[in-house]
């Protein structure tokens, strides 16, 4: 039974730069315990907790932008928004983090989540607007082959595996469903994701592997960006400065 008490010389503790096992056994006891008597009892526990996780965050947000310019961290809150939801618990049993690209001419997103056994990092594009995501399809329909190079290149397929995210189950309006590019078109998001085990999670270079691998996806993050700050004939569509 793990003991929750927060002690005197844990508070004092300088904030380290990665993941620590106190993290996920917190976690693992926030899922048993998913009510509100229990986290307010143990709310000290949880505030050092998230301070921990904040500094981790901040140091991936540093090694991002030396190879990148990020305009925004934002850490998730840990309280869930239950108002139309079945799952009426009302903590998310991980901490999380997105990570927003600066610029009109810099698109995409990162994303790191911490969770006992469910510890991921994801890239890409969640929810398109309605024109990204016509201009994203028009490119596909009109040539893909770029976009194949890069997403089955082992060295990037070894770290981020296939092109996941929600798509149609037939053609979009406007499209022949015969195309042979309709994988791709049929796609409503543009996702990678990868997993980590608890003891990647726990090792010193946790940040670095998470790095390292947001680093490999910058051609398609390159790619991608090119084809929404352009149009089909390869116009800017970004405002002269």
């Amino acid at each position: 039974m793990v003991n929750f008490s927060l002690k005197s010389q844990e508070l004092g503790r300088m904030l380290e730069t990665n993941i620590t096992k106190s993290t996920l056994q917190y976690l693992n006891a926030l899922k048993e315990n998913n009510n509100r008597e229990w986290f307010t009892e143990h709310k000290p526990t949880f505030q050092k907790e998230q301070e921990q996780v904040k500094s981790f965050f901040n140091h991936v947000l540093q090694l991002l932008n030396a190879h990148d310019e990020i305009e925004k961290l934002k850490i998730f809150r840990i309280y869930r928004d239950v108002r139309f939801s079945k799952n009426k618990t009302p903590y998310k049993t991980h901490f999380s983090a997105s990570f927003a690209r600066a610029g009109k001419h810099r698109r995409g997103g990162y994303y790191v989540q911490v969770a006992p056994g469910n510890s991921f990092i994801a890239t890409g594009f969640w929810a398109p607007e309605k024109n990204d995501l016509l201009r994203i399809r028009k490119e596909w329909e009109l040539d893909s082959s770029e976009l194949v190079a890069i997403i089955e290149d082992n060295s990037f397929k070894n770290i981020w595996g296939s092109l996941v995210g929600d798509e149609l189950k037939t053609a979009p309006k406007g499209f022949d469903k015969e195309d042979p590019n309709i994988a791709f078109i049929r796609k409503k998001q543009f996702i990678f994701t990868k997993s980590f085990t608890d003891a990647e999670v726990l090792s010193d270079d946790f940040a670095k592997q998470i790095d390292q691998a947001f680093k490999t996806i910058r051609p398609y993050f390159d790619l991608m960006s090119s084809i929404l700050t352009t149009n089909l004939n390869g116009e800017s569509l970004l405002d002269e400065l």
